[in-house]
């Protein structure tokens, strides 16, 4: 291996312990955020369990006492509303604002059960984790056995969907071989609502149940033509959507070039600080911009 330059870290090796009135914020909160469930949600974690990830923050070159928050925003908004005044910090060496966030993924439920279960193995309490989660204790235990009855390929197929509990007791009707179809279906139409899983099911061959669903009573014949209808509106908007994906192209092109352009803006320090204090009402639109995932597409009706 040829010598060059040494590896720069992305963080200093030791945190700091900082008051609040240290933290400067480089990102606007939105009208409404204190009202949300997520950040409900956070507030109570932190009530009940202190910070599990501390927050990011920078050294400001001009001011030895300062920092520039990079990442918690919420955790911080928590820790004053309870009253907290020092927090525990990592140090970032570089001064990117924006990728922090952008790398974030949503917990979904797989990967909720299997947080949950990793606490409770290792001794927390039920009581403990519900409160720190915002949820009843028999919440907890439905969360527990989510997966019960739900085959491997299946649950590993669904690891980083959106479903919602009530679709994993909807697979749980079927034989393995038939939750992994299930799945994939889902996964192929990005659809992981419980209504179409329900769909899938009633679709679902008798000896593809398991031992109680079938003894539960038929579907009446409305039932069955409304299954048909939905398998002919689904391949009318199969169609509609490569269509669409075809028109909005060069679209996506424009906006990713655009996003990846106000993004790098924004991962400048000096400029986030500068729209702060001189452009405030731009900054708030900058960064829903570099938020933006594609172009929506218009609402098309099935024929």
């Amino acid at each position: 291996m040829s010598e060059g330059k040494p590896i720069k870290f992305a963080f200093e090796s030791e945190g700091i312990n900082l008051e609040l009135s240290q933290i400067v914020p480089l990102k606007v909160m939105r009208p409404g955020t204190k009202e949300s469930k997520k950040y409900a949600q956070i507030l109570r974690s932190v009530k009940a369990i202190g910070l599990v990830e501390a927050p990011v923050v920078s050294r400001d070159p001009s001011h030895a006492d300062r920092f520039f928050l990079l990442d918690g925003h919420l955790r911080i908004e928590a820790l004053k509303d309870l009253g907290i005044d020092h927090v525990e910090c990592l140090i970032a060496t570089d001064d990117e604002t924006f990728s922090y966030n952008k790398r974030v993924n949503r917990l979904v439920p797989v990967q909720e059960h299997r947080m949950i279960m990793r606490a409770i193995q290792r001794g927390v309490p039920e009581s403990k984790i519900a409160e720190a989660l915002g949820l009843e204790a028999g919440s907890i235990r439905r969360r527990k056995q989510m997966l019960n009855g739900i085959c491997g390929e299946a649950v590993q197929l669904l690891t980083n969907a959106p479903c919602p509990f009530r679709v994993f007791d909807i697979l749980r009707q079927m034989t393995p071989l038939r939750q992994i179809e299930a799945a994939e279906l889902m996964l192929g139409q990005q659809n992981f609502t419980a209504v179409f899983a329900r769909a899938l099911l009633v679709a679902t061959p008798e000896n593809q149940l398991v031992p109680l669903a079938r003894a539960k009573p038929p579907e009446p014949a409305s039932t069955r033509e409304q299954i048909a209808m939905l398998e002919r509106e689904l391949v009318s908007l199969q169609v509609q959507i490569k269509s669409v994906e075809d028109e909005y192209g060069l679209d996506n092109l424009h906006l990713t070039v655009a996003k990846g352009y106000v993004a790098k803006l924004l991962g400048n320090a000096r400029v986030v600080r500068w729209l702060a204090q001189n452009r405030h009402e731009y900054l708030g639109e900058f960064q829903a911009v570099a938020e933006i995932e594609s172009v929506a597409p218009r609402v098309v009706s099935a024929q």
